[in-house]
């Protein structure tokens, strides 16, 4: 049995996608991190840096956390969402560590620096705006003569990224000028598996 710990979240809607991708059986556990969920001891068992989503597959003794990880690891789980060898798989790596150590991060601090800073620090702001704008823009590029960031097949790097991109168009970071990313943000969109995974364990709100 899968068993995944999250919240509605950007990291969260990654794991919900792709195993509403797969048609895993699993078991939902919502971390409600607005009541403190993530801090205590029992989740924190699970994930000593009390962060969602965590992902426990009981018949394999497999426990993770962190969601690129969760990704690779369903699919090398079912041998979907992932090329099995040569340049389509490498190229689909490549881009969910994009995403993992670059637009991820730099949308989370953007988010934290405009929405939920005590104090407004304008260049943080401009910072965090900046940067964000210029992974919008490679991504744009790379989506230029392709449909996905693999190439012609939907993977888990098209997963990643949609997670994040879902919640920006929710708080309104625009990304609307980019024309490619904005055309491979409505293609995943409307995929079955997506609309639903983007509504567990709740609709984000943005709040």
């Amino acid at each position: 049995m899968l068993h995944l710990y999250t919240d509605s979240s950007p990291n969260g809607f990654k794991a919900t996608i792709a195993l509403e991708e797969l048609s895993l059986a699993y078991q939902l556990h919502h971390v409600r991190i607005d009541e403190g969920d993530h801090r205590k001891p029992e989740f924190l068992a699970l994930n000593p840096y009390g962060r969602i989503p965590v992902l426990m597959d009981t018949e394999k003794g497999v426990q993770l956390f962190e969601s690129a990880a969760i990704l690779l690891y369903l699919a090398d789980k079912t041998g979907e969402l992932l090329a099995p060898k040569g340049p389509t798989r490498w190229e689909a790596i490549k881009w969910l560590q994009f995403h993992a150590s670059s637009l991820g991060p730099l949308l989370g601090q953007r988010v934290h620096f405009t929405l939920f800073a005590d104090t407004p620090i304008p260049l943080a702001q401009e910072r965090y705006q900046r940067l964000t704008e210029e992974a919008f823009q490679v991504l744009d590029q790379t989506l230029l003569d392709r449909p996905y960031l693999a190439g012609d097949d939907y993977s888990i790097a098209d997963i990643a990224h949609f997670g994040w991109l879902h919640i920006a168009r929710i708080i309104q970071f625009d990304f609307s000028h980019h024309r490619y990313l904005s055309e491979w943000f409505e293609r995943v969109a409307a995929r079955p598996a997506v609309r639903k995974g983007v509504t567990l364990p709740a609709p984000a709100t943005g709040a």
